[in-house]
């Protein structure tokens, strides 16, 4: 004959009645104890039910009934690791709203942490009164329920503390981080790639991509060889938080080193990378940086000539598709003319020219120089009479720099 099939009991109670009945039929729990909950336990639902609404409904009461044995319960079970014995010593040493608030105090606990890692989203400042209709859904929910949260929103609570801690020692602190409103990962991953550089401040934009540029030039051989390392003065309890983000820069190490790519392109404009890594938004610093940049380009390109013919001659060459200049020979002028006979005149180009490489204050009134040139000189660069190239030549010898 097989053996007969075990069967196995399923106690759906509340574990504070289990803890109760334990302790009573134990001896743990004397009729002196009961006396005194049977006094708290009505009390405390009067509590509970004016603190979630109304403690003059009878459903309300109910509800808060319901509510006070699954606060005790949890916090019961928790503390207890579900000894009911030990439960049962708990209900006896101590008053039964002490275990209600403790579970309380739980969910409240579990309520103010992060929920999610982004600075611009997650809440600072404990528990407040706009999480309380939070806390009327939690306080029916069972000791499953709450586990997962909590380790949830534990793990999330230690990258957001790595965060904060990684950009504490790089300058920044919590207001700063919650303004500028990114992922707590990507702090970590921007503060592992300074510390990689022997940097001791977390970047703006320019101060970034000159650390990537420096990164490139010396790791880009070896992507592997990148010195993304866990610091050592990290508390230990946050080590598993920035290790798995740490794993995560080196996955990318080898796009991060590859020159052939802009630094611009590939983390701000990249669908993987955007918004992956952090820099502090200063658009004052950058608008300045770039300023200085297209004001060197520009520099260059002009000799640093600003003068009426300097300009229109550079603007004329990039109309006709010719390299820029700011000085044309009378053959090399003769040259663009035909030039211009043969591919055409797209002013367009010029124009589009100056508003990528002037600097913004000039911008307005080269445009209006070039448009008056353009109005003038376009008719007779264009025409096919007889003597057009010798008329073309005396415009440009009169309204730009030709020897």
């Amino acid at each position: 004959m097989p053996s007969p099939t075990a069967v196995s009991l399923y106690d759906a109670r509340p574990f504070f009645e289990k803890a109760l009945q334990h302790g009573v039929l134990h001896g743990i729990i004397g009729p002196e104890k009961i006396g005194a909950m049977r006094i708290e336990g009505p009390k405390g639902m009067v509590q509970i039910a004016r603190y979630f609404g109304n403690e003059f409904l009878r459903p309300e009461l109910e509800k808060a009934r319901d509510r006070m044995v699954n606060l005790v319960s949890l916090y019961l079970e928790a503390s207890c690791d579900g000894d009911v014995q030990q439960a049962a010593e708990s209900l006896r040493d101590f008053s039964l709203l002490s275990r209600s608030k403790g579970g309380s105090d739980m969910l409240k606990a579990l309520i103010a942490m992060p929920q999610n890692s982004h600075f611009g989203m997650s809440e600072r400042g404990g528990f407040r009164d706009e999480h309380i209709p939070l806390l009327a859904k939690w306080s029916l929910r069972d000791l499953a329920d709450y586990q997962g949260e909590l380790a949830r929103r534990s793990q999330v609570a230690q990258v957001v503390d790595a965060a904060l801690w990684l950009a504490g020692e790089l300058g920044m602190d919590a207001d700063e981080l919650e303004e500028a409103g990114k992922d707590a990962e990507a702090v970590i991953r921007s503060a592992l790639l300074v510390l990689a550089a022997g940097r001791t401040e977390m970047p703006d934009w320019v101060a970034f991509e000159k650390m990537i540029t420096a990164l490139r030039k010396k790791f880009a051989v070896v992507p592997a060889a990148l010195p993304v390392v866990v610091p050592k003065k990290l508390p230990m309890h946050l080590r598993p938080a920035v290790e798995a983000v740490r794993q995560s820069v080196l996955a990318d190490a080898p796009k991060i080193l590859d020159a052939a790519l802009p630094a611009r392109a590939l983390f701000d404009r990249s669908p993987a990378f955007m918004g992956r890594y952090f820099w502090v938004e200063d658009a004052l610093h950058e608008v300045d940086h770039h300023d200085r940049q297209a004001s060197a380009a520009w520099n260059k390109v002009t000799g640093g000539n600003s003068d009426d013919g300097s300009l229109l001659t550079l603007l004329l060459c990039v109309a006709a598709g010719a390299p820029p200049k700011t000085m044309l020979t009378e053959k090399s002028a003769a040259t663009l003319v035909r030039k211009i006979w043969k591919s055409g005149f797209h002013p367009a180009l010029a124009h589009q020219y100056l508003l990528d490489h002037a600097p913004a204050q000039h911008q307005d009134a080269y445009a209006s120089l070039w448009e008056d040139f353009v109005e003038e000189a376009q008719p007779t660069l264009q025409s096919d009479a007889i003597h057009a190239l010798n008329d073309a030549v005396a415009l440009l010898r009169r309204e730009c720099h030709v020897q």
